[in-house]
């Protein structure tokens, strides 16, 4: 049976409806600005103010001009290096981490607990850190940003209490027959959670793409530039000399704009082509290592 709402909640419902509609056109108008101007033509969009809501003389020539740049190129394998090969060990890792703390009767559980959180709230620091990396010989090479970075505490936390959801009888059951932990993780804990492992691919790899710090500090090779460096010169060194030679002044400047707009979206894209498949978990993902069942 159909619950007849009052007169408040409908006009409570209709505000919530015209609110949210105006944050996600807010939010979304600098994505479709950017990707709006990145084809456009940069002599057209220069004289331009106000609203752009769609191609000013379409063209494409900003995407071409960025993917002529073999800095770009390299950028990108570099970046899915790191993304390919930095996933796939954090996850190993996280999880590993997980199972060993979900299990009971695990000697000492509560005070390693303990120490793994209290490196949330505090740490050596970014020198001794560094210095660890360069003693380490990890500095000046993609390796450099993978193995520190294999465990991030907050995602180990949350992949323990997914864990701890899942019901013991079935971890008793293989343990009757014979089953190793090995076992039980692969063939039971991460089957029974695809969600919570939808999450952490996304959480670790949306970090892993998006971060730059580090790499600028210990990489000075520019050949194992990820891409996020690369973009970064571009936009705040204003670096696209490589990128508009040939052109006059004038022209350099116009197409200067497009392709920054154009190495955005270049940067961009990827995540967002990704997240779409993994949305429909994320939800479930994070409540089930939110909440202790």
């Amino acid at each position: 049976m159909k619950v007849k709402r009052s007169k408040g909640e409908r006009i409570f419902s209709v505000f919530n409806y015209i609110l949210l509609t105006v944050i996600m056109l807010i939010c979304l108008y600098p994505v479709w600005y950017v990707g709006v101007a990145s084809v456009s033509d940069g002599n057209l969009l220069t004289q331009h103010s106000g609203l752009l809501l769609k191609p000013i003389g379409f063209s494409l020539d900003a995407y071409k001009k960025v993917f002529q740049n073999p800095m770009i190129v390299k950028g990108y394998g570099n970046t899915l290096f790191i993304l390919i090969v930095g996933v796939f060990l954090d996850i190993v890792m996280t999880s590993l981490g997980a199972y060993f703390l979900s299990r009971k009767h695990v000697m000492f559980k509560k005070g390693i607990m303990l120490m793994i959180v209290f490196t949330m709230f505090f740490s050596g620091g970014m020198i001794p850190f560094y210095l660890n990396l360069k003693d380490l010989h990890l500095t000046n090479t993609r390796w450099g940003l993978i193995i520190p970075f294999m465990i991030i505490t907050r995602n180990l936390i949350i992949m323990r209490t997914s864990f701890e959801s899942i019901p013991e009888s079935l971890i008793e059951a293989a343990q009757i027959d014979g089953a190793s932990h090995i076992t039980i993780l692969t063939k039971i804990v991460l089957p029974l959670s695809k969600a919570i492992l939808a999450v952490m691919v996304l959480y670790y790899g949306v970090s892993i793409w998006n971060s730059w710090f580090w790499a600028s500090a210990i990489i000075r090779n520019r050949e194992l530039y990820p891409l996020q460096i690369i973009l970064r010169e571009i936009l705040m060194q204003n670096d696209v000399t490589s990128m508009s030679s040939g052109a006059s002044a004038a022209d350099a400047e116009s197409i200067a704009m497009t392709i920054k707009y154009a190495t955005i979206m270049v940067a961009t894209l990827p995540i967002l082509c990704v997240y779409p498949f993994l949305q429909k978990h994320f939800t479930q993902g994070t409540m089930v290592g939110a909440v202790k069942e």
